[in-house]
């Protein structure tokens, strides 16, 4: 028998995947050098350490790679969720 969702149930069970889907591939990284574009157009590479719910991320042995010619150092540095737009993990 077809049972008839609603729209709402459709996205809670949409971002529910999403969110074990996110989770799950930035737990298979941490550990490894992850790509990450900001609002705003800043990127930033460095090593993933840790992230939560809200996709805040920690990243370590981090630098700034918005101009090619003139990379910063940052180190340890955390990034709060609400700025990333892209993370790019390491090519398998």
């Amino acid at each position: 028998m077809w049972r008839v969702r609603s729209i709402e149930e459709i996205k809670i069970h949409e971002d529910s995947y999403m969110s074990e889907m996110t989770t799950e591939i930035l737990e298979q990284n941490l550990g490894k050098v992850v790509l990450v574009r900001l609002k705003g157009g800043k990127s930033l590479r460095g090593r993933l350490k840790g992230f939560d719910q809200h996709l805040n991320l920690v990243l370590e042995e981090t630098e700034d790679t918005t101009m090619v010619e003139n990379q910063k150092k940052l180190g340890l540095i955390i990034v709060r969720g609400d700025n990333v737009v892209l993370i790019s993990p390491p090519p398998r």
